[in-house]
Order: C-alpha cells, then sequence, then structure tokens
C-alpha cells in the first residue's frame, strides 16, 4: 500500500485525546489533518478512556476533511498494544508511532496492524525523534511501503542530545531535518517539520514554518489552533505562485510543440525539472481547492 493520492498535510494539529471539549472544538479547525493523541497529551491514569474517547471519534465521521491519525503510545510502553488494537478496529487515516528506531521495528508495527485487522486504508507514521532513529532514517523510511509519512520529533532530538531550543533552529536540529528529509524523498515519503512551542511567538512561527517550507517539507505538526493559518499560508502556494507555474508550463508546451531547442520564461531557461516543480505545485493546489 502506498500513499498515491495526493493530500494536503500542510497543518497537522495535534490534539489531547482525553480532552472531550478540544476534541469537539478540533471538528472546526481548518487543519489538513489531526493527530488524536495517546501519548504526550495524556497522563497515564486517563489512557484507556482517551484511548476509547479518541476510536469514537475516528469512527464518528464527524471530522469532514480532516486527515485523522492516531498517535499510540509508544513500543514497550504497557499501553501499545492497546492502543494499536483499538486503532486498528477505528481505522482511521493513519497510525502514528513514536519513537521508531529501525526498519525491523516498523515491519513489526505492519504486521501488529495487519493482525488487529486494520483496514488497507489505514497508513503508519513514524516520528523520528532519537538518535539512533536519526543515524537509520534511510533504512527505516524505505522499511514497508505502508508507512506513507515521516514525523520529525523536534523536542525529543533537542532533548535527546542536550541541546538547546533557540532561534533559527540549532546546528543539530537543522541537521537531523536533512537527514530525515533526504531519507524520506529517497522513499517517496511525505514528512512533516516538527512543533513550534512558543504557540504566542506567531513571528517565531512565521520564521521557523518559512524554514521547513524553504527546506522542502510537506507541513508542519501543531500544538495551537492558532498555528493552523499560517502553516497553511507558509507550506501552501500562493496564489502568484499557482499563477507563476500555470504561465511555465503554457510557455514551455508552446515552445516544445513550436520546435524550439531552449525555452524562457521572463528570461530564464525552463527544463523538465523547473516543470515537474510547476506541476506539483498546480497538483497540491488541486488539492487543497478539492477538500
Amino acid at each position: 500500500m502506498s500513499d498515491t493520492t495526493l493530500r494536503p498535510r500542510r497543518s497537522v494539529l495535534y490534539m489531547p485525546g482525553a480532552n472531550e471539549r478540544a476534541l469537539e472544538k478540533a471538528k472546526g479547525i481548518d487543519a489538513d489533518a489531526l493527530i488524536l493523541d495517546l501519548e504526550d497529551a495524556v497522563a497515564p491514569e486517563a489512557k484507556g478512556e482517551a484511548r476509547e474517547r479518541v476510536c469514537a471519534a475516528v469512527t464518528s465521521g464527524d471530522y469532514g476533511h480532516r486527515e485523522l491519525a492516531i498517535r499510540v503510545n509508544g513500543i514497550g510502553t504497557e499501553w501499545h498494544e492497546a492502543d494499536i488494537a483499538a486503532a486498528a478496529k477505528a481505522g482511521p487515516d493513519a497510525v502514528l508511532v513514536p519513537k521508531v528506531n529501525s526498519a525491523e521495528e516498523v515491519r513489526q508495527l505492519v504486521t501488529a496492524l495487519e493482525d488487529a485487522g486494520a483496514p488497507d486504508t489505514t497508513q503508519l507514521w513514524a516520528m523520528l525523534e532519537t538518535p539512533v532513529a536519526l543515524l537509520h532514517a534511510e533504512e527505516i523510511c524505505a522499511a514497508h511501503e505502508r508507512l506513507t509519512v515521516i514525523v520529525m520529533g523536534t523536542n525529543d532530538v533537542v532533548n535527546e542530545t542536550y541541546g538547546l531550543h533557540v532561534p533559527g533552529r540549532n546546528p543539530l536540529v537543522l541537521t537531523s531535518l536533512s537527514i530525515s528529509l533526504l531519507a524520506a524523498r529517497a522513499a517517496g515519503k511525505v514528512i512533516l517539520d516538527g512543533v513550534y512551542n512558543d504557540v504566542k511567538n506567531l513571528e517565531g512561527f512565521d520564521a521557523e514554518a518559512r524554514q521547513g517550507r524553504e527546506m522542502g517539507f510537506d507541513g508542519k505538526t501543531l500544538i495551537h489552533p492558532s498555528q493552523v493559518e499560517p502553516a497553511n499560508a507558509a507550506f501552501g502556494p500562493s496564489a502568484e505562485e499557482v499563477e507563476h507555474a500555470e504561465a511555465m508550463i503554457s510557455t514551455f508546451e508552446e515552445g516544445k510543440a513550436a520546435g524550439q531547442g531552449v525555452v524562457t520564461f521572463k528570461g530564464r531557461m525552463v527544463e523538465e525539472l523547473h516543470v515537474r516543480d510547476a506541476r506539483r505545485i498546480l497538483a497540491l493546489d488541486d488539492a487543497i481547492s478539492s477538500r
């Protein structure tokens, strides 16, 4: 199974699975995707109740265009197997697993989902957030076709490398993002940038979102609804970009039809790679419009 249908994932918002009010509010938030969280956002004594609430939300059909992922507790925790079984039965768009550290763990997770009866439409998403995972990112990303989305856990990267959160992100975080992005692209996967912690600093968020887009990420994971709109703007094509892409493709096709050996657009030479990028922009814009 592969993620063959282009879906916008500009804004992917974590929602605490134990908070019924938050899950209700999420129905009206214009995020491309929601991660209904059973891990960090849920206290140990609330894990069981949150699991039931999240699975009921997934099966409700009340979330419209929003892609729904359930983040389960990690491999080796006391809640993991029950989370996998319940999530598989609920059949969300995806099951997100934190701290995936090897290709073998990916394959084990796929087997566990299949054994629990997950439908073919339920994808596996994996978080890269530990030193060992980052050193094996290429193997993890290529481990199985059911793994379709890579999610960066940048808070854990900073924590486990004893680094600091700084404006613009520290060099090791940027290296981790780059390595993971290369691995994801080599395997044909979607990859999402990590969260920005200071929810009141919209200027800082905008800068980090632009940085992620410039690096090549498909979207960003979010921790507050106020971050949705700027994430959608940062990772979605602007009207000017769409107009530019349409005009470039038209000029290129006209030049090729006329037998021109070299096609120029606005004073610059246009090659197939530029046209591919333009078509990708238009495809994303179409996917956003048709949500």
